[in-house]
């Protein structure tokens, strides 16, 4: 299949290319050479590659910038997703976008997860976007496939991890405090990468969460990270009452893969797995990319 990547040069589509060029034929592409927050550089790029698939990556995903930096946050998260359906439906794509836990208010009890047909109701200027994208999307495109997925690490581009990894090797011995009282399932790109290929080959619709399996705090994801990479730390947990941000965020990110387990098609593996195939993997490539920054 003729696949356009938007976003190519992030985490996701970085893994994206990985995954799926040996089987079909991709074309990535990211801003400046589109933006997604103009309808017409959206249907140039289009007209241009006339894909067969079309995944949405991009996105405004600077959490608490987004509380100030509302206009360009809601045309790139809202308006560009609208924008892609409009196009692509017309043209005969095949849309996946890509959207986040924080459409949910996170005022479940935990450990229980969120399906996909729970109620939404967002608390942050970030998620309010995201979910205007996944409601304009759907209305233009209702074949479309819209993932949500949540803590997004890579060995590409910018992460809660690599930010660990910086912290503790800068100094071993700072205590640093992570918030403990917040809970997610810590998710590989290349994973959700592997389950975009999966889903290629089904005929699944609509709204489907794609996490890795189980879950944790931000504090306990960071602990475990550190410890598989051998990296001594001195890290502390915290509220979030301790830690105060602009943007606020859910106390219970946990999401339940229900569409994908009730078709049998997940890849999934547990958190804790995949952080350990993605250290053994990545372990040296990291810690010289931090060692560099750092000298």
């Amino acid at each position: 299949m003729k696949i356009l990547v938007i976003g190519s040069g992030g985490q996701l589509g970085t893994d994206c290319i990985e995954v799926l060029g040996s089987d079909h034929e991709i074309s990535p592409i990211d801003f400046p050479d589109i933006d997604i927050a103009e309808r017409d550089s959206v249907a140039q790029v289009c007209d241009r590659y006339e894909p067969e698939v079309i995944i949405n990556c991009a996105a405004y995903t600077a959490v608490d910038k987004c509380e100030t930096d509302t206009d360009a946050c809601r045309r790139i998260n809202a308006d560009g997703p609208q924008y892609i359906a409009e196009i692509g439906s017309k043209n005969g794509s095949t849309i996946i976008h890509i959207s986040t836990d924080y459409v949910f208010d996170g005022k479940k009890e935990i450990p229980q997860p969120y399906v996909e047909g729970d109620p939404v109701n967002p608390l942050s200027e970030y998620g309010r976007t995201k979910l205007a994208g996944e409601q304009a999307l759907l209305a233009c495109s209702p074949n479309a496939l819209v993932l949500r997925t949540a803590w997004l690490y890579s060995a590409h581009g910018p992460n809660f991890l690599k930010t660990m990894l910086r912290l503790a090797l800068f100094d071993p011995t700072r205590n640093v405090t992570i918030v403990d009282d917040q809970f997610g399932s810590l998710t590989w790109s290349y994973a959700l990468a592997r389950q975009i290929k999966q889903l290629l080959q089904t005929d699944l619709q609509g709204i489907i969460h794609t996490t890795s399996e189980g879950y944790s705090s931000w504090f306990e994801a960071a602990c475990y990270f550190l410890e598989k990479m051998e990296v001594p730390h001195a890290f502390s947990p915290c509220t979030t009452e301790d830690y105060p941000t602009p943007a606020h965020r859910p106390a219970n990110s946990i999401l339940r893969n229900k569409v994908l387990d009730d078709h049998g098609v997940s890849v999934f593996a547990s958190w804790k797995d995949d952080v350990d195939a993605f250290v053994a993997a990545n372990r040296g490539k990291l810690l010289e990319e931090v060692r560099q920054q750092l000298s």
